[in-house]
Formats: C-alpha cells, structure tokens, sequence
C-alpha cells in the first residue's frame, strides 16, 4: 500500500512542477531568476546606496487530490483480494526570497503536506475482519538554497519528515549546481538519505509470542489486550546520490540527462503482506535486506512555434532484486491564448518481475526470499489525461494575487487489473 500513497504524492509533485514549469517560456533547468525579480545594480554600479532586499513571500502553491484506485491482487491477502483505495492529498508549498549582502539570492522552501486514505485490504490484516480501514499521514519539508548568479552556482540543504500508522521517516539533503561558462548548461547533484522505523504489525494469526501483550487487530495500528508495551520496528535506510546535466541547445530545444544510484539497507518487506504457498500454507513476505537501484533518464522539452510546447521523459531502470523497466512519457502544452492552455499526457511504463515474486499459491515453501505484492510483478501500465491552466494577468477572477490556477485529471491502468483515477487542483499565488 506504500506504493499507493507514493502515487498520490508524486502526482501533487507533478502538478506542482507543471504549475512553475509553464509559468515562462523556458523549463526550470536554468534556474534563473524569475521574471519581475531583479537584481537591481550591481556591486560596481553602487555600492553605496545599495541595501540588502529583506525576507519577502515570492509563491504560495496550494495542491489538493482525489485519488481513487481498484483491483484484485491484494499483498495483504497474499496477491488475491480487493486493492480498493481512495485517497485526499493536500499540499502547501511557501517560498521565501531574500538577497545577502553579496548580492546572492536566498530561497527558503517551507512545505507541509496532509493525506487521508481509506483501504479495504486494511481489514484482512486482522483474520476476524474487525478493524480500521483508514489512516492519515503528515510529511512536512524544509529546504534553503543560496544562489550566487554570478558565479553561476547554487548550493542548498533540506529536511524531512514523514509519518503513518506503519512507519516514520526522517530524511536530509544536500544539493549543489554550477552552470557552464556560457550559461547555457547546469551540472547538478544532490545527496539525500532516509532514515525510517518500520512498526512490525503482523497479521493477527502470526503475531509473535514477545507481541501479545499489544495484539494487533488492523493495519490501522490499532490493538487489544493490555496495550501497554509498544509494537516493536525496525530500521530501513535509503541512501541517493541524484546527478544531473542540463543543456539549452538553441531558443526551441532543452535537453536534460539524469541518473540516479540508490541504495537501501533493513527491513524492506512489510510484515502484513502475506505469501501463501503452493502447498497451500501461508507465512508473511520475506524480502532481501539490502536493495540497489539505478534508474537513467532523459528528457528533452522542445516549443514549436509560439503556441506549442513538447515535454518528452524517457527513464530505464534496473535493481539488484532482477527488476527492469522502461517508462515513456510525452506532454503536449497548447496555449489556447497568452493565458489560457490545454495540456494533454500519456505514459507508457513496463517491467519485468523481481525474482522473488510469485502469484498467489505459487511460491516454494523451499525459497530463502518470496513475495506476492504485484508491485514486483510483470506488468505494463498507460497512464493519460488532460491539464487546464489559466494566468491572467489580472489574477484569477480578478483576485490579483492568485497568479494561476490549474486543474489536472489523469486515469491509470495496468494490464494486470489496477485502475486508478486521480483529480488534482493547483492553485499558486505571488
């Protein structure tokens, strides 16, 4: 089910990203300043009358989604069962912007986001039946960066936080980027690492003998009994080095390589997915402790004509559990007008399964490692829909400062039975 509320998430992210992305000309892999900030003279030009610009509020981005998902192969029912989901995300991103007395400009990023999920597997943690099927998480972030424009360099840190019933997560980052001479390039990389307590919550026919004093009856974290002693965690670390490489070739073409190595290391299964064998007995899933991942990307984003924007991603990835796969995917901006556009999307992805999966029934009771999450399985998945956008110069129904407003729509399938819907709304102010 992580994976599920991953989705939601990175689809606020994507909305988010489209929001700043079409609010110029040109994509973000520059980095410049944004239009109307200015600098003002330069160190040579006045010296003397020059004064730091204080802390101002630059963007408030507010992002709320529904989500909505079904299927048949549930892993808490060992990959038969409802996959049922739904989901509320809201987000709000507020973006500080302060010049030093060097003439660098300083970023503060203050993010804090909410959801609220309901899933019908959650009740089949618990054999009885009798439990919640709703959880909420909370994932604050803080992130500052320092630009020097002269130099053509930015360096930032962040800070994270994320928190649900079944796992807490701590993580940081450092990041840095230096353009080219000609400022027509930006090489870029960022560190991050993840520090999570995964809490041990077991079906209730496989609660281990030390845990009775804290029964757990739902994927809720819900319990019977005394309820005094804590159910126990464990670790589960994720460590990223991100490098990228960023290149504006003419005034129509942007191209931008990515490659990311990722490592984990710790308790990397979920203890209420269950696995039942062919000999028709049943344990819960049973995944390696270490896992190394690398996905490679491409993306180029060309403007044809005044009108018309093609963003275009490629990634391939592959890890160390024997899991490949390709993901393909192409946006069409068509600006309508100067303030009103249409986005239409389509994604292809497909991989090939982890060597560690096997359908309901059809693992060995003989294997070291076995899961039936069909997140591991092989599949193929299209994912399509349509983005509006409105930025009047006169702010949104005349409200200046609700600078645009934009509304996505996006439905998911994979040949495997999951289907999804997801609506999301992006308003940003300046």
């Amino acid at each position: 089910m992580k994976k599920i509320y991953l989705s939601v998430l990175g689809f606020s992210l994507i909305c988010r990203m489209h929001t700043y992305a079409q609010s110029s000309s040109r994509d973000s892999i520059a980095r410049n300043l944004k239009p109307g900030f200015s600098l003002g003279t330069t160190p040579d030009q006045d010296t003397v009358t020059y004064r730091p610009r204080r802390l101002r509020v630059d963007e408030i981005n507010l992002v709320s989604s529904y989500y909505s998902q079904n299927g048949n192969h549930s892993a808490v029912t060992g990959g038969i069962g409802t996959e049922k989901v739904t989901d509320i995300s809201n987000g709000l991103d507020l973006k500080l912007v302060w010049l030093n007395n060097s003439l660098n400009k300083n970023t503060l990023s203050v993010g804090l986001g909410i959801d609220h999920h309901t899933s019908a597997s959650a009740a089949y943690v618990s054999i009885t039946g009798a439990s919640k099927t709703g959880g909420s998480r909370i994932y604050p972030s803080l992130d500052w960066t320092i630009e020097d424009a002269k130099k053509g360099t930015s360096f930032g840190i962040g800070s994270y936080y994320s928190g649900e019933y079944n796992y807490r997560s701590l993580g940081a980052d450092v990041h840095f980027s230096v353009k080219t001479p000609n400022k027509m390039g930006e090489f870029g990389v960022k560190l991050q690492g993840y520090f999570d307590q995964v809490t041990l919550i077991y079906p209730s026919e496989f609660i281990p003998t030390s845990t009775t004093s804290t029964v757990v009856t739902s994927a809720s974290g819900s319990s019977g009994e005394s309820g005094k002693a804590s159910i126990p965690s464990s670790p589960r670390n994720t460590y990223t080095a991100s490098f990228s490489y960023s290149q504006i070739i003419n005034s129509r073409l942007q191209i931008m390589f990515l490659a990311d190595l990722v490592a984990q290391h710790g308790y990397l299964s979920l203890p209420f997915h269950r696995v039942y064998f062919s000999n028709g007995k049943d344990t819960i899933e049973r995944l390696p402790s270490s896992r190394f991942k690398l996905p490679l990307g491409f993306r180029a984003n060309y403007f044809l004509g005044d009108n018309i924007i093609l963003r275009s991603y490629y990634r391939y990835y592959t890890d160390s559990w024997g899991s490949k796969s390709n993901t393909a995917n192409l946006e069409i901006t068509y600006k309508v007008s100067p303030f009103l556009s249409i986005s239409p999307f389509y994604r292809y992805y497909t991989q090939t399964a982890a060597k560690y999966f096997a359908p309901y029934e059809e693992n060995s009771p003989t294997q070291t490692y076995f899961t039936s999450n069909y997140e591991y399985a092989k599949f193929n998945s299209q994912f399509f829909g349509v983005g509006f956008r409105i930025a009047p110069p006169k702010g949104v129904l005349g409200w200046e400062s609700l600078h645009d407003l934009e509304l996505r729509y996006g439905h998911y399938k994979q040949n495997v039975g999951l289907v999804s819907d997801v609506v999301s709304i992006g308003l940003g102010f300046k």
